[in-house]
């Protein structure tokens, strides 16, 4: 539930403004979510200096609180074209889509938002136009990385360019906020491409009804997986709101070619077989998403027999385990074929949040002097810093929600309402 604020002269600055999803309301009721965001009360609580918002990109944990929250702080909203149309459809949903102002920004713009000037920089991560930025003040400039990997094939948008971070190295940058996601993880993360590839070798060979489940922001996968369709001689389908609305949104900003064409869910029924390749919602076992519904038989649009398959092209997000589970044993039971990417013979999922060498590659481009981790468990946190600190970013900020770091000195009438306020600067 990202949610970020930069401070300088008395003015302040948001990135990000997630959600996320906690335990139960009830234990064991898999119905009732408590849905969580940060707590915005020092900001709300002086709205007239929060100079402006800025998402950096589409994922419930960075937009999915905006539309709840805005009316609290009333501030212009900063995005890329493709976020504001998901933007857009949130607050129409709350009355808000009037009233929000929305200023569209591109690759390489840089704006003045109050003290901040802002250059949003491309990047790629697991969703269309992920930015990273630097936002500079006159006693620094911070770089801020968002989600991000280093993908040299990402399906769609712009290829990661390491060019623009190592120009960083030369900028003196004070402080990198970084993503902390996979800091765990050795190596380098897959590209979008291998994904693509794997699911492909995992789906030709099969014979009976495929279903595949993956997170609906993510257009490149659902690109990959209509071509997929063609090239097996099969018809693909979309079922469940999210990615229906997805879908609609890659084709009003321009990132679903005209050419790739969908079947309506109600004719999956009339095929053969091994005709059918639907992608569903419900990769985390959700109880309501079309995947649950498919296991427990009861989906207006398909029914599953014994030999069909689903692949989860997707990882288990920590907590959802059981309820991943649980779906999974329901398809055994009926003889559905299950295959999930942690198991899978070829790859069939690819991370968006970098590895350790990405990590530290990072950080040997920009050259920060500060390195500040953020958005992960504290473990991941930790280890983002010993990444750092091995790559000779020697000051490191490794904190929790709500914590608040002085980057550089602050004009003087202004500190006591710093120390004051309760600020939060990160949230996972």
């Amino acid at each position: 539930m990202n949610l970020n604020l930069y401070g300088h002269h008395g003015q302040w600055l948001m990135v990000d403004c997630g959600i996320t999803f906690d335990e139960p309301l009830v234990p064991g009721d898999d119905q009732r979510f408590r849905v969580l965001c940060a707590d915005p009360s020092f900001i709300a609580g002086q709205k007239e200096n929060l100079a402006g918002i800025v998402i950096t990109h589409a994922h419930e944990d960075h937009i999915g609180a905006l539309a709840h929250l805005w009316p609290r702080l009333q501030a212009p909203v900063y995005t890329t074209p493709f976020t504001a149309e998901v933007l857009r459809r949130k607050l129409a949903q709350t009355g808000l889509s009037v009233r929000v102002p929305i200023i569209e920004v591109d690759a390489g713009d840089s704006v003045a938002v109050g003290v901040f000037n802002i250059t949003w920089l491309p990047i790629t991560h697991s969703i269309p136009e992920p930015f990273a930025m630097t936002i500079a003040t006159p006693v620094g400039t911070v770089f801020h990385t968002a989600d991000w990997k280093i993908d040299p094939d990402p399906g769609i948008g712009q290829r990661f360019n390491s060019k623009a971070f190592e120009q960083l190295g030369s900028q003196n940058i004070l402080a990198m906020v970084c993503d902390s996601t996979n800091a765990l993880k050795a190596g380098h993360s897959i590209s979008e491409k291998c994904a693509y590839e794997g699911l492909r070798e995992t789906i030709a060979p099969l014979t009976g009804r495929v279903v595949v489940t993956c997170f609906a922001s993510n257009v490149a996968r659902l690109l990959a997986l209509a071509t997929i369709a063609r090239q097996t001689g099969r018809y693909m389908a979309v079922l469940g709101r999210s990615l229906e609305n997805m879908v609609s949104i890659a084709r009003v900003t321009g990132y679903w070619p005209q050419d790739v064409e969908l079947i309506d869910p109600s004719h999956l029924g009339y095929l053969p077989k091994e005709e059918v390749l639907a992608v569903a919602t419900g990769s985390q076992g959700e109880s309501r998403a079309a995947l649950h519904r498919l296991a427990y038989d009861n989906h207006f649009a398909l029914n599953l027999d014994g030999g069909d398959t689903v692949v989860f092209s997707a990882m288990v997000i920590p907590g959802n385990e059981q309820s991943v589970e649980r779906l999974v044993r329901q398809f055994e039971q009926r003889n559905v074929n299950v295959i999930l990417s942690e198991s899978s013979t070829h790859p069939i999922h690819s991370s968006g949040h970098p590895c350790k060498d990405e990590l530290k590659a990072m950080y040997q481009w920009v050259r920060p002097q500060i390195a500040i981790p953020v958005h992960g468990e504290a473990e991941h946190i930790e280890a983002n810093a010993r990444v750092a600190r091995l790559s000779g970013v020697n000051k490191h900020f490794a904190g929790r929600n709500g914590d608040l770091y002085q980057l550089a000195p602050q004009p003087m009438l202004k500190r006591q309402a710093i120390k004051t306020g309760r600020v939060i600067v990160q949230a996972e």
